[in-house]
């Protein structure tokens, strides 16, 4: 299973167009929030199905803040990842994400991004597909992939 995960995009859909072209096919998409009132157009350019939370920037919307959801054996905790103090850490969305029952916390905001696997609670962030604020400044976005053995794997992408 080879699923796609994106955040921060901020309404700038040309990058996300660019990287689906690129990474097609793919079983599932993930959008962690700030994508700024694009929810039809994501609907229209992603060709499966998409799993998205909302994020400080997303006004107006029905959109879950998090969400749960379970791909193979891990449960993921997906959210925007404003609202539990990212910026200074991970340590909070890690409870968040075992009070919820999920080994894995999926996370934007920081537009940095961060593969954790260190403890219990993996922490995971694709960074900003539109808007980076990590050294050299180049767009991200994380490829998940489940092996024949049900074991994760993620890759940190760079999109020029």
């Amino acid at each position: 299973m080879k699923i796609l995960i994106v955040s921060d995009s901020h309404g700038r859909n040309q990058n996300l167009e660019n990287v689906i072209e690129k990474v097609k096919p793919i079983d599932l998409c993930i959008h962690l929030g700030d994508f700024e009132n694009s929810i039809d157009f994501m609907k229209d350019i992603i060709p499966c199905k998409l799993e998205i939370v909302s994020g400080n920037n997303d006004y107006y919307n029905n959109i879950e803040r998090d969400k749960i959801i379970t791909i193979g054996k891990y449960c993921l905790f997906l959210t925007h990842g404003h609202r539990y103090g990212v910026n200074y850490g991970t340590e909070r969305i890690k409870e968040v994400a075992q009070q919820n029952g999920a080994n894995i916390a999926v996370f934007g905001h920081t537009h940095c991004p961060l593969i954790d696997q260190s403890g219990s609670i993996w922490a995971i962030n694709p960074g900003s597909i539109s808007q980076p604020r990590q050294e050299g400044h180049i767009p991200t976005f994380i490829i998940m992939e489940i092996d024949s053995k049900g074991i994760a794997h993620f890759t940190l992408n760079y999109f020029k």
